[in-house]
């Protein structure tokens, strides 16, 4: 079973956060960092969205400039999957290719053309609504 959490950020800089089944994350699978891809793959009519990165189950960073779908030993001087310690130095570390596949665990997007409708949960309205009439 494939199924991903897709983590959604805005022009405004707020996430949002929504898990994908079955039917719906095979349409993902195969797709790179840097796609556009349509909204209407999971249900969000008129948007669409740029792959920015993700990682694997283990929790590996995706990397653009890592061709196809597999965990890579680099040998990496800066970039995503690595903290700057001292000039110059470069320190072995393993990352994700570029590539989703079924192993990917969340996939970082980017809202490129907006919709009709908010990207907000349902349970996030319900409980603004709670406390308002609080």
């Amino acid at each position: 079973m494939v199924s991903f959490k897709i983590v959604i950020g805005t022009k405004d800089g707020k996430c949002f956060q929504r898990d994908i089944a079955e039917p719906d994350s095979k349409n993902l699978v195969g797709k790179k960092v840097g796609d556009v891809i349509k909204g209407e793959f999971f249900g969000l009519t008129g948007y669409e969205f740029e792959i920015t990165g993700g990682t694997d189950n283990a929790g590996f960073p995706m990397r653009k400039d890592i061709p196809g779908p597999g965990r890579k030993k680099i040998l990496a001087v800066k970039g995503i999957g690595l903290k700057k310690i001292a000039k110059g130095l470069r320190v072995r570390k393993t990352v994700c290719g570029n590539t989703i596949h079924p192993k990917t665990a969340q996939i970082n997007l980017k809202v490129i053309k907006e919709g009709n409708e908010k990207l907000a949960p349902p349970e996030a309205k319900e409980e603004k609504k709670e406390e308002a009439t609080k």
